[in-house]
């Protein structure tokens, strides 16, 4: 009996007792894991990812004003008015060169200096000349003076019948001949002066100075090199151009030159940058033709000049009915996109609108423009930014920056 009882006091459940902790299990600890990846991955998609660089567009609208249209092209080369191989007047070597390729040089600013040693001990011997000239003045003044006190005791002399006329003829030919060498002695110090300032504007042809301000375009020579004297070869130290006087030089057929006239309006357009129109307009028509090419010269002013316009580029030059012209189509309505802006999902069409450094994707209207572009006709409003380039991995809310 008692061991029944042990028994049945084994199998009693003590209520009071304190409930023994539960484990968690596997797949629990698992799907809490899994639950923390995902929403950690979202929120590094949304926040944490870095932006994708993207080509952005302003959307505009169509312009709606008169048009000139052109009566004539021609071809032809910027130029400038002003340019000079800066060289030297005289004979020698380069010892300092200041400028380089590129290098902007104001009017009188030094350029280069040739080798002066000889210059400078001739120019130190007419110093001496000339001190040398003052110097004889000096005496031969003294001596007139003293010529001249005994000419006057003499004539006294003569005047009171105390001295022969033969003693006073002498005394008059000594006044004389000590006031002649008195003025040869000045007219010597007159030729060493004049001597002296050739020899100072000797020395400063030395010094090569620019004669414009310009920008330099080529170096000629270097350090060491002998320049030969302007009038003898047309080899310098520098071409220098001034930028403020480019403009553009076309030949304009014989034929058509009548199209042509003083002030009329033109449009350029240099090889390097053929989307970019210049205002110009024209200076003058040179009133002569070749013969050879049956051409005539016309010059062709810019509006404005930019860093951009180099010499010697390419350029075409259209010029402008001087009447402008509405066109008589019907205004273009909507606004012009590239058409690889335009995502095609289904039967709609969408635009990435950059807002805020976020992508929104917005359903549009379109119809078909003209080459590869399309119009707008619903959805983009003007001033708002869109994406020209979509891409698959481009998706709503994305953050971007614009190119």
């Amino acid at each position: 009996m008692n061991d029944k009882n042990d028994l049945l006091n084994q199998l009693h459940i003590d209520r009071n007792a304190p409930a023994a902790p539960r484990s968690l299990t596997p797949w629990l600890i698992a799907c809490l894991i899994g639950l923390l990846l995902v929403a950690s991955a979202g929120i590094w998609h949304f926040y944490g990812a870095a932006p994708v660089s993207v080509k952005v567009q302003v959307a505009r609208k169509p312009s709606q004003s008169a048009t000139t249209t052109s009566v004539l092209d021609a071809t032809g080369y910027v130029v400038a008015r002003r340019s000079a191989n800066v060289a030297s007047k005289v004979t020698g070597k380069v010892v300092e060169l200041y400028i380089e390729e590129g290098m902007r040089v104001e009017k009188d600013q030094v350029v280069a200096k040739l080798d002066d040693v000889n210059v400078q001990k001739n120019h130190a011997v007419i110093q001496a000349q000339l001190a040398a000239s003052k110097t004889q003045v000096t005496e031969v003044r003294a001596r007139l003076h003293e010529a001249k006190l005994t000419f006057e005791r003499t004539n006294h002399l003569r005047k009171q019948q105390l001295i022969s006329q033969s003693q006073m003829d002498t005394a008059q030919a000594n006044y004389d001949s000590v006031a002649a060498q008195l003025a040869n002695r000045e007219q010597l110090v007159a030729v060493s002066t004049k001597l002296l300032e050739q020899s100072a504007q000797n020395l400063d042809d030395l010094i090569l100075r620019a004669p414009f301000a310009g920008v330099v375009t080529v170096k000629t020579a270097q350090q060491g090199e002998m320049l030969s004297a302007a009038g003898f070869s047309n080899i310098g130290v520098c071409k220098l151009v001034d930028m403020t006087s480019l403009e553009v030089e076309v030949d304009v057929n014989e034929a058509y030159i009548q199209r042509v006239v003083p002030g009329q309006l033109a449009e350029a357009v240099l090889e390097a940058y053929p989307d970019w129109k210049i205002p110009a307009k024209v200076i003058a028509i040179i009133p002569t033709a070749d013969r050879q090419k049956a051409t005539v010269k016309v010059r062709i002013g810019f509006a404005q000049l930019d860093p951009k316009i180099l010499p010697d580029m390419g350029v075409k030059v259209a010029f402008l009915d001087s009447e402008p012209t509405t066109p008589r189509a019907a205004p273009v309505t909507g606004i012009r996109i590239p058409a690889t802006a335009v995502r095609t999902l289904g039967d709609s069409q969408y635009l990435l609108i950059v807002r805020a450094g976020t992508l929104e994707q917005r359903e549009i209207k379109i119809k078909t423009g003209a080459g590869a572009d399309v119009y707008v006709l619903d959805g983009l409003s003007a001033g708002e930014n869109f994406v020209t380039q979509v891409d698959d991995k481009l998706q709503p809310g994305a953050r971007v920056t614009a190119e």
